[in-house]
């Protein structure tokens, strides 16, 4: 766990938020692959929720990497501990290179629900699982748009826009 205080969020282009690479540079699981895609994240029946990590397990790691980040005096409803390769591309559930506080702020106005807190979250829901599971784009090439900026993940080729 990185101590207080020495992440520090930088930002995309268009102002939204992304995490430290040092700190969450993002990690993928061995678990999923291209070739086993309708076994794993492509499955019906909910791949996400068979490997979550448990919420007890999540908000504790959430208060310590908010700290980490410089928000530990802030509101725990203003962030989500959000993996930067989500889980639903094959992102690592419980890996700590994998997770940051996301701030819940809503740059590009998707609008929120139950599903989504933040412009994150809908680049995911729209741009994530869909197209690879459609065979429009790799996994290997949305794991690493999400690594290294997600707000560059709708402009991959082979998108829908």
């Amino acid at each position: 766990m990185p101590a207080a205080g020495t992440c520090h969020f930088r930002h995309a282009s268009d102002g939204e938020p992304l995490p430290d690479p040092r700190c969450t540079p993002g990690a993928i699981t061995d678990a999923v692959t291209q070739a086993n895609l309708r076994e794993t994240i492509c499955r019906r029946g909910g791949y996400t929720a068979s490997v979550r990590p448990p919420l007890d397990l999540t908000e504790k790691v959430k208060r310590a990497l908010m700290a980490a980040y410089g928000v530990g005096d802030r509101p725990m409803s203003s962030y989500e501990m959000d993996h930067e390769t989500p889980i639903e591309v094959g992102g690592s559930p419980g890996s700590l290179l994998n997770l940051w506080p996301e701030p819940n702020d809503d740059r590009r106005l998707f609008g929120r629900n139950q599903y989504v807190n933040n412009d994150k979250d809908h680049v995911e829901s729209t741009y994530g699982r869909g197209p690879v599971c459609a065979g429009t784009v790799t996994l290997e090439a949305v794991q690493k748009a999400f690594a290294l900026d997600w707000t560059t993940v709708p402009a991959l080729p082979g998108r829908r826009m």
